[in-house]
């Protein structure tokens, strides 16, 4: 069986939730820039990786977005899986014609909802748009003033706009003020920066919290003493311990019981993560993308046989502007960090760093950059979705 490497990339609402996936895929014995070989591995995502794994595995409670080519489409192959769960994503060079009209409209009518990618306007694709559910603009590709006139001309079609290749935050306002129903691309790691913010007195103690549990000296003492002075810590440390991932030989019958048997390492994580959670607002896929981060550093680590311990914290600080709103140098020159791992963030060096950046680029799907010291390319894959489910349990514990 042929070795198929899937990413997804996060689709919002209006409101910045997570509306949907698109499933990104590499099959290593298929050229995808030919048609057969993207056909195939369309085939093979569906038969060996999505039912395989299961869709919830991979996008949890959203709907798919699905590439099918022209011959995908003629094989009516979506008809494979569950309508309400999948979105038919039609790529733009599929080869329109009578019978490709005829099968997605049939999709339509069986309840399928049909997306258009990377659409421009043109005779053949013009009967598409009559059914169309949603059409996806490119607007790195065409700029604003064209994605303008775009928007204004599809007003009178019953769809709903996704704008792709969104990159910052000021490109997500005009767009939405234009109408724009859904939105992808890399913004939400960019921060909505505003001059002269400061950190709040919330984000403040947060703060202070990760400066001492990720002090190289930190004591046991000294995390029973902060968490036991707090309800809400000692709640959510318990409801943590209480999870799937531990099974406890014996009730707990003390913070310092509860410390003690999770271990400094395990602890260090859960503060981290908890405080973390603590300092933004913003929407809960925001979070999530940074434990993914962290879970997913550890696992090449541990994967290339080096210590693990920092790679964690790395994943999840590399985030830290994007939960602050401000510039990541400065965010992270609030925590007490050793110079290795802040040159790992910001500079991508030392092995962390290459961890990170392997990391960053299976997020953006930069193909040529999926490497990582000896680890397999399909292997990294497998790591991305084991970080994708551990990231989820977790976020139920941390609530």
């Amino acid at each position: 069986m042929a070795d198929i490497i899937i990413g997804r990339q996060q689709i919002f609402d209006q409101e910045l939730n997570i509306y949907a996936y698109e499933l990104l895929f590499r099959g290593n014995d298929f050229d995808l820039n030919h048609k057969d070989g993207a056909t195939q591995a369309t085939n093979q995502v569906i038969t060996d990786t999505i039912l395989e794994l299961g869709l919830n595995t991979i996008v949890g409670p959203h709907k798919a977005f699905i590439n099918f080519t022209t011959q995908n489409i003629l094989d009516k192959t979506p008809l494979r899986l569950p309508k309400d769960r999948i979105v038919v994503e039609v790529l733009e060079n599929v080869e329109i014609d009578m019978t490709i009209v005829a099968n997605l409209t049939e999709l339509s009518n069986l309840g399928y909802i049909i997306a258009l990618d990377d659409f421009v306007f043109s005779d053949a694709w013009t009967p598409l748009v009559e059914f169309a559910d949603i059409i996806k603009l490119d607007i790195l590709e065409m700029g604003e003033s064209k994605t303008r006139e775009l928007i204004t001309r599809l007003k009178s079609y019953k769809v709903k706009l996704l704008a792709e290749k969104v990159e910052t935050y000021s490109e997500y306002q005009y767009l939405l003020e234009l109408g724009c129903d859904y939105f992808q691309g890399f913004f939400f790691n960019k921060p909505n920066l505003v001059s002269g913010k400061r950190i709040s007195v919330n984000q403040t103690a947060a703060i202070q919290l990760l400066n001492t549990v990720n002090n190289p000296d930190v004591e046991f003492e000294d995390l029973t003493k902060i968490i036991s002075l707090d309800v809400g810590l000692s709640y959510k440390l318990l409801h943590y311990i209480n999870s799937a991932f531990f099974a406890l030989p014996n009730k707990v019958s003390s913070i310092s019981h509860a410390i003690s048997y999770l271990g400094l390492i395990e602890i260090k994580r859960w503060i981290n993560i908890l405080t973390l959670a603590s300092l933004s607002e913003k929407p809960e896929a925001v979070m999530q993308n940074a434990l993914i981060r962290g879970r997913m550093c550890e696992e090449l680590a541990y994967l290339s046989g080096n210590k693990s311990d920092k790679f964690f914290l790395i994943g999840i600080l590399s985030n830290l502007d994007s939960l602050l709103d401000i510039p990541l140098d400065e965010a992270l020159s609030q925590l007490p960090l050793a110079d290795d791992i802040v040159s790992a963030i910001l500079h991508k060096e030392g092995l962390g760093g290459e961890a990170l950046n392997c990391v960053i680029s299976y997020e953006r799907w930069d193909i040529s950059s999926i490497s990582f010291s000896n680890v397999d390319q399909s292997i990294i894959g497998d790591a991305y979705i084991k970080s994708i489910n551990w990231a989820k349990d977790i976020m139920g514990t941390i609530k």
